[in-house]
């Protein structure tokens, strides 16, 4: 399972929890550029920390993925233009 899904599972399933708190935070903070203290992953349990820096890793790779789609959706409707 992916770290998003199993952030969201935790989430869905403690959302009162301080820790829940701070990864809705950065997911907040991922999706909408608000800022985000790293420091507060330090106060998350070694299990949540890992889960935070794997949702990183994840996003800026959905980012990669993302910005080359877009880019290839470009390229075909300029391609459907020109021909």
């Amino acid at each position: 399972m992916n770290a998003i899904k199993k952030a969201r599972k935790f989430i869905e399933a403690s959302p009162a929890s301080d820790s829940a708190k701070i990864l809705t935070r950065l997911v907040r903070a991922l999706e909408s550029d608000e800022k985000f203290e790293l420091s507060d992953l330090y106060k998350l349990d070694y299990e949540k920390f890992n889960l935070g820096i794997d949702m990183l890793k994840e996003w800026r790779l959905d980012r990669y993925y993302m910005s080359k789609a877009k880019l290839l959706d470009l390229s075909v409707h300029l391609g459907e233009l020109q021909g």
